[in-house]
């Protein structure tokens, strides 16, 4: 990826419950907190995808990767993978796995017991991915 032009880009704090959202550009590398996506069926949270996805017109996908402590894959890393490989395919966009160890602890502790801390891991996501830029 070139760094001589501004991308837009969304990022993904993927559960299997809710996925935090968050968006940022690569001229800036500020990351803001979106939205949480909580659907009741796969179709949903992939209809409320596409509606961020027309919004916001990003070029660039980010999606966290839950890794252990000791930086290896866990269960929760094959949902995350399988997540992204799904964005990849039904939008045509690239995708770039993060590691999102403490994310959502850090966003915790930014935000105290809140209910957008997932949205808040997305945005910590986002800065990591601008800071590997």
């Amino acid at each position: 990826m070139l760094n001589d032009y501004e991308l837009t880009v969304l990022a993904f704090d993927f559960g299997l419950k809710k996925i935090g959202v968050a968006l940022g550009n690569t001229l800036l590398k500020q990351a803001t907190p979106l939205t949480i996506i909580q659907t009741a069926t796969k179709q949903a949270r992939f209809e409320e995808i596409e509606r961020l996805l027309k919004k916001w017109q990003p070029q660039q996908l980010v999606v966290g990767l839950p890794l252990t402590e000791d930086g290896q894959e866990q269960y929760a890393s094959l949902h995350a993978r399988r997540f992204a490989n799904q964005l990849q395919g039904r939008f045509n966009l690239p995708v770039q796995l993060i590691d999102e160890r403490g994310s959502s602890l850090e966003a915790q502790q930014r935000l105290g017991n809140h209910t957008l801390d997932d949205a808040v891991a997305a945005a910590i996501i986002l800065e990591r991915y601008f800071d590997a830029l």
